[in-house]
Parts: structure tokens; sequence; C-alpha cells
């Protein structure tokens, strides 16, 4: 058997992250993108995979509403902090940010021109403002309560705006009345509670208006009459109208045909309306008919409690054909459309966009070709996930509390089935294929922490407990077509540890199982009878996570004490100790059939491992907390973490693209290197440069300046050469002369090159490079050096000339070549004595063995003071 090639490195490729939070969320104009809050960050979402696009930082501060421009190059927001913000789109910057209302902005709107925003305040306040120069237009007040909701008449040239409040009111304001008596058109008194959501109809002349008192009332703009008032018995969230063109206006149209109430000659209007029951329904503004009605809420409900009910708390339609939007308590986007069938449409939800998935306990690969992903997160629910779109495909619900372990596994039927564990202490057996429950097993009296399916067989699947038992459920003659839940049988049961199980797992040939449990200690049984091997003993704390090789006779075990060690069957000894993460090891198991193997902890890390020489591979820090839940694929051998920062990402193996990448770029290298040589050959230096920078070659930087600095013309085509660099190679020639100028024999080069860099670039753009700071920090101190010493090198020349002079080998300067300077004499006069003062210092440090005479001394310091000084004048 060929050996396997060895995983070297893994890529994150795909993460779904939280990108709402609850409040605030604003559609596009034409469907794409999803502007939602997320705390006190902007995310811009993908409709279609539920990806953010792009985030924008809200400074500290908790959004309360979010309004886009109609062509959706601006968005405005607004916070607790009072102050709004206009946003450009393409660059996501600030262009424009004021302060106007005494509290928190809980509604804004655009006009339709764009020139004008409508914000809604906590103070009772309604401002109208100028998005191009920030200064309030309009002032209206005269609410009693906070106003939650505002809108501009979707007609440019009817200038009036539309607010509801808490105080039970709507109110029509006159954009146009310069009386501020006049300013209010119309005050809306019908409702007995909280407006929670206007709407106007189709053609800009009837207003709904929907409360907490279970009405929607129906306002004609003709004159500010109540025309009809529909009682909906539910609290309502939203109110939206039904425009027409659309699929959903045929689908009402449908409707209405078959209702048997008799047609007026008025044209009627549709809305739909969504609140605590978590339906959508649709009515009919004739005769308040409700035309359609959802049989059952698509939103998972905990218990029975009234108040644990979670239904919806905002709607929308969307343009063209996407649908109707719907938004849950638990921070999910539900869309629905319209499908048509043989015999009659029907609204189906056809996407669903989950926000914020909690803290995630388990998850699992689903299928053969491992195209979906069941993830239990700290919900009573299992969300399956498609991983192509990382968008929740379908959920299954039916557990009475949070779910904390699933396994998955596929039948001989070719169905995929799902059992889960909970803490309502029972199991479920699920059809994946139909999506629905057909097994609970109940006998457990603690939290059912583990679950696994037989490996070979399918005909079985095992628990853990924290009631410290292990049982094996039979799963034969269990229908997988079965519309109703049947009771699972167990096998056999036993007390398997001394404390709670947090882990099982089935060997691959169904013969063992494996328990690992808080009392640091893993057993192994033989199935069917669960009768005890061995037990494992050496953890020091409890273990996590246990799992069987697939070809060798051995177990490996994930520990508190964070380490993760392999044991061996036969005789339950520890073959290896694997020592690296910083906390608690929650999960492990194998890969490259079991050459292998990937943790991750309590330290967010996942690492990769080598079990031949207990080598940690790599390390990848993608998470900001414990990460709980790691899945394997089994075909793919793809890696999904997920943890306690809600976050879920996807792992593929790079290993043979990053083989490929990194002998591209050495081929690459090697003919960008032949091409500088080129270059250095036929003299072209601007060339030349440029591509030593692009390959990162400090030295041949160096070699090539220095060429230019022997050539005759050397500035300019030291110049040519620096104006042809960009703002990163700046950066990079600042820090090579850097290290050059700390070197004597290359600081003369180094100084050259400073110079014309400085006399080519602006203040301006050297100031703008990055870390400029620091390279100058170390430049300075080495240049002030250099040129103390060359100061003392010209000061020395003038010992020479003295010298000489006394020795008359040249003539002596005529007064009128050289005047007699004071200055000059002084100069000659502090050369000589420090050239004095070197000689005397330097004959202290320089020991000598024998003596010599006073007079061979004095004449060994003058020849060695003459050639000093020659040595300056040829050096300066």
């Amino acid at each position: 058997m060929a050996p396997h090639s060895l995983k070297k490195n893994y890529k994150c490729s795909r993460s779904l992250k939280q990108f709402y939070g609850g409040g605030p969320f604003i559609v596009s104009s034409d469907g794409s993108f999803i502007v939602c809050a997320c705390g006190d960050t902007i995310n811009i979402v993908d409709s279609k995979d539920s990806s953010v696009k792009s985030t924008i930082e809200g400074e500290s501060d908790t959004l309360t509403a979010l309004a886009l421009s109609p062509d959706d190059k601006l968005l405005f927001s607004a916070g607790h902090s009072r102050q709004i913000r206009v946003w450009d789109l393409e660059t996501l910057k600030c262009i424009r940010s004021w302060k106007g209302h005494e509290g928190p902005v809980m509604g804004m709107a655009c006009h339709a021109s764009g020139g004008l925003l409508a914000t809604a305040g906590a103070d009772r306040k309604v401002l109208v403002w100028d998005v191009d120069g920030g200064f309030c237009t309009h002032y209206f007040k005269g609410h009693k309560g906070v106003v939650s909701s505002v809108l501009f008449h979707p007609d440019a040239n009817k200038n009036i705006v539309i607010s509801g409040s808490d105080d039970s009111t709507v109110r029509v304001w006159d954009l146009m009345a310069k009386n501020t008596e006049k300013k209010c058109l119309a005050i809306l008194e019908k409702h007995f509670s909280a407006v929670t959501s206007i709407a106007l109809s189709e053609d800009g002349w009837t207003l709904f208006s929907a409360g907490r008192d279970k009405v929607v009332n129906l306002w004609d703009l003709h004159d500010y009459s109540c025309t009809a008032t529909v009682a909906t018995y539910e609290v309502l969230e939203a109110v939206t109208t039904v425009s027409s063109a659309t699929p959903f206006a045929s689908f009402v149209a449908s409707l209405d045909q078959k209702s048997k109430k008799k047609k007026s000659e008025s044209q009627a209007t549709y809305f739909i309306t969504v609140g605590e029951r978590g339906v959508v329904r649709i009515w009919k503004s004739e005769g308040s008919v409700c035309l359609y009605e959802q049989k059952s809420s698509d939103i998972t409900v905990s218990s029975d409690d009234e108040e644990s009910k979670r239904g919806f708390t905002a709607a929308a339609m969307l343009p063209s054909d996407h649908g109707l939007l719907c938004v849950t308590a638990d921070q999910q986007f539900f869309i629905y459309s319209v499908l048509d069938n043989v015999e009659e449409s029907e609204l189906v939800l056809s996407k669903r966009l989950v926000g914020y998935n909690e803290e995630i306990a388990d998850m699992k690969f689903l299928g053969d070709e491992e195209e979906f992903l069941a993830v239990a997160t700290n919900l009573e629910e299992v969300r399956v996930y498609d991983v192509a779109t990382m968008s929740c495909s379908y959920v299954l619900a039916g557990h009475k509390e949070v779910v904390l372990s699933l396994d998955t596994c596929v039948s001989s039927s070719g169905n995929v089935l799902i059992v889960t564990g909970s803490k309502d202490k029972t199991v479920r057996l699920w059809n994946a294929t139909s999506k629905s429950c057909i097994g609970v097993g109940t006998g457990h009296n603690g939290d059912i922490l583990a679950v696994a399916f037989a490996k070979k067989s399918f005909s079985f699947f095992v628990s853990g407990s924290g009631d410290r038992t292990l049982k094996v459920w039979s799963l034969d003659g269990i229908s997988e077509d079965s519309e109703e839940p049947i009771n699972l049988k167990t096998r056999s049961v036993v007390a398997a540890h001394d404390k709670d199980i947090n882990s099982v797992a089935v060997a691959r040939n169904d013969s063992l199982v494996c328990t690992g449990s808080e009392d640091r200690t893993a057993s192994i049984w033989r199935l069917p009878d669960l009768v005890h091997v061995v037990t494992l003993k050496g953890h020091k704390r409890r273990i996590f996570s246990v799992e069987f090789s697939t070809v060798d006779q051995c177990v490996i075990t994930a520990s508190g004490d964070k380490t993760v060690k392999i044991w061996a069957i036969s005789d339950g000894s520890c073959l290896k100790t694997f020592e690296g993460h910083t906390s608690s090891v929650l999960r492990a198991s194998f890969i490259t059939d079991g050459t292998q193997f990937v943790s991750c902890g309590a330290d967010g890390l996942l690492k990769l491992w080598n079990v031949n020489t207990s080598e940690c591979i790599a390390t990848y820090d993608q998470h900001e907390d414990k990460v709980w839940a790691l899945a394997v694929g089994k075909k793919t051998e793809m890696i999904a973490t997920g943890g306690g920062d809600a976050v879920i990402n996807l792992w593929h193996d790079s290993t043979a693209s990053d083989k490929e990448d990194e002998f591209r770029k050495e081929e690459e290298a090697i003919l960008r290197g032949q091409e500088l040589e080129n270059a250095v050959l036929d003299a072209e230096y601007t060339k030349a440069i440029r591509l030593a920078f692009e390959l990162r070659r400090p030295h041949k930087v160096f070699e090539l300046f220095a060429g230019l600095c022997r050539k005759r013309e050397s500035d300019k085509e030291i110049v040519k050469a620096l104006q042809g660099l960009e703002k990163e190679e700046f950066r990079l020639l600042f820090e090579y002369v850097r290290e050059w100028n700390t070197k004597p024999k290359l600081c003369h080069i180094a100084q050259f090159v400073l110079y014309q860099t400085f006399n080519i670039l602006p203040p301006t753009e050297i100031v703008q490079v990055k870390g400029i700071g620091e390279l100058l920090e170390g430049l300075i101190p080495y240049s002030q050096r250099h040129f103390n010493r060359i100061d003392r090198f010209v000061r020395s020349s003038f010992l020479l000339d003295y010298t000489l002079g006394e020795m008359s080998v040249i003539d002596p300067e005529t007064e009128s070549e050289y005047p007699k300077d004071k200055k000059k004499e002084t100069e000659v006069s502090a050369a000589v004595s420090a050239m004095e003062q070197d000689t005397e210092e330097l004959n202290q440090e320089t020991p000598s063995r024998k003596r010599k005479s006073q007079k061979s001394k004095d004449r060994s310091n003058k020849k060695r003071l003459i050639t000093e000084a020659q040595g300056s004048v040829i050096a300066v």
C-alpha cells in the first residue's frame, strides 16, 4: 500500500460569523444586500449566502436606526449617542455627522429625491435634515410619547411626513407649511396602544397603521378618515403592502378568487401582517378578510410558556421577485417566496439566514458527499447548513431543551440519519432526507452528553449521559419513512463511570466502544453486551473526547490537563503524550488514516499533529473563545470548527496548493533574477533597481547604487532610478539605507542615496511612509557619528599643511593669497593639540615590550603623524 502524503497546512476557506444582533436593519433597493446592526458595528450582508461583504465600525455606539438613500450609495445611522452619521458605501467612510435630537434616534427615512432625511426620536420630536448640508430644515413636535416610526410619502410631489408613536397616535406633517400651527395636517387616533408600524398603499392614498392593540387601521389620506379597522387578534410588529406585478400579487389574486366573499366594484388593497404568533397572514382591505394564514410557525419555540414564544419583529417586501423578508426575535431572516404547484400556489420558506448561532456545542458533516453540516447550538434545535453557501437549509426541531450532542451516518437504504442527545434526557433519531423525527429514546436520568452511531452495520447507536450510564440503542425494525416517531429500545446498559460521561466512540468494526468521563479515566467495552475490556488511566483532569484509530489498535483521548494521549487497546498502556495546548484540550480526531490528528481546545487554537514524530506541524488561531466542536469529513477530510464565539470555520487541506504556489514562486524568482542580470549587463539601472526591489535583494540594490555612484553623471541616473519607485519600495529603500548606514564601508553610498531621496520626495510624502519615525530614529545617530568623524578628518588635515610648511616641502603661502587670520591659526592650533592628544592616548593604550630612546620615539611619532595626515586628506 502506498504511503499517504502528510498534510502540512490547512486554510480557513469559509467562515460563518455573527452578522445580526437584533435591532435595526435595512434592505437595498434591488434586494441584493441587507444592512444589519450588530452591536456597535454595521454589517453589509449578501442576501444570497449570508456572507458579510463589508463591515463598518460604529465607534462604540449601540445602533438604533438605519436608512439607505434611494440609489444605495449613502447609508445613514444613528445610535444612543444621538450622533447621526452619513456613510459612503463605496469607501466605507463617514463623510458627515451631526447631533440633533435630545434622545436616541428610533427611526429614520430618506426622501425619494435623496436630499432629505427624516428622523424620529425618543425626545418625542420628528426632525427633517438636509443631507448635503447637515442642517435641520423642519422641526415637528406634538407627540406625547417616543416616536418609533417615520416615513416620507413615496410621491416626491406630495411633501408630507408620517410618524407613529407610543402615544397610540399617527401624525401627518406638512413640509411646505410656513405657519407653525399648520405643520400638523392630521392626528390619527384610533389605536389604544403603541403604534409599531406604518405603511402606504401602492397608489399612495391609503395608510396602514399596526399596533400592539392587535388591530390594523386603514386611513384615507384625502380626508384623513379611518376607512376600516381589521382585528388580527395578535400583537402586531409589522404591516406591509403587496405590490402589483409580483408573484405575491398573483398569489394573492388567486386566493381572492377562491374566497366566497362577494367582490366589490372598488379596487381592493392587500396587506401582510406579522407579530407575536410567528405566522404570516395576508389580508384584503375590502371586508377585512384574511385570505391566507400559515398553518404553523417556522419559528422554534423552546417550551409551552407564553413568555418564551418568539415571533416576528419586523417584515418587508423585497423588490422584484425576491419575496417577503421576515425577521425573528432570535436574529434570523426568513425569506418567503411563492411556490407554483400544479394544483395551487403555496407560500414556502425559501431561505433562512441565521444572524447569530450562540454557543456551538457539537457539529458533524452529513452524507457521503459531505455537502451539509449539522450544528448543535445553545438551542433546542439542530440547524443544517449548506457547506457551499453557509446558509441554513433547514432546522430539526423537537427537543424541549438544549441539544448537547449529535452524530450522523448514511443507512443501508441511502437515507442520511442524525441522532441527537439533549438536556431533556432524551435521544432522538432523525431522517435528514425527509427532515422528520422517526424515533425517540427515553430512559436516561441525566443530560445526554454524547452519542455515536455504529461505523459498519448502522444497526445501533450508543449514548453516554450525566447519570454515568452507557446505553446501546437498537435500530432494528425502525421504518425510516415513518411519519410519527416510535419509541427506541435499548439492547444493553452499564454503569460505566463514577462521574458524567463526556464522550463516546465506536470502533470501526463495531466490536468495541470507548467512553471518556469526568473521573479522569477512559474505558473500553466489548459490544454488544458491554463487557469491560480495559481502563485507560493517566490523565490528571477530566476527559473531553475519545476516538478510535481507523487503522491501528489504539485510542486517542483529549483531556483538561492540556494533553492528548494515544493508548494501546490491548493492555491500556499510554503510547504517546502530546503537549502544546495552553488550556484544556476539548476535541481530538484522527486524519490521514491515523498518521496525523487535529485537536482544538479552550485556548481557541486548532493544531495539526504528526503521530510518528509527536510534532505539532501547524497552529491556527481563528477563534476568540473555546473551540467546543470539531468535525472531520471522512471523504474530503475537510475540517469544521465551532465554539463559544458563535463562529463556524471551514478548513480545507492546502498542502498541494501551497506546494504549487511555492514552486510557481521559485520559478518566477528564477526568471526575474535572470531578467535582473540582463538589465545589469545592458546598463539599464532603473529597471535593474526596480527588479532588485521586487525580488527583495538589498545587497544587489547596494551594488547597483554603488555602480551608479562611480559613473560621471551619477546624480541624473540615481534620480531617474528613484523616481520609478513606488511608496512601498521607498519604505524598503529606507530600511536598506538604515542597515547600510551602520557600516563605515557602506555609509558613503547610503548617505548619497539618502540625500538624493530627500531631494526628490517632498516632506508630505516622506511623512506618509509607513514606519518612517522608527526608520529615522535608526538613521540619525549613525549619520551624526559619520559627520563628526568627517569633521575630525577635516580639522586634522590642517596639520598636514602646517607640517609640510615647517619642513619647507611646499612654498610658504603669501599674505595676499592666505591673509593672516586668527581664526585659521586657532583652528590649526586646535588640530595640532587634538592630534597630540590622540597620540598620547594611543601611546598610553599600546604597551611596549622594549624600551626605546626618546629620540627614536619622537622620530617614529612624527612619521606616524605625517602618514595619518596624508591619509586623512586622501579620505576627505
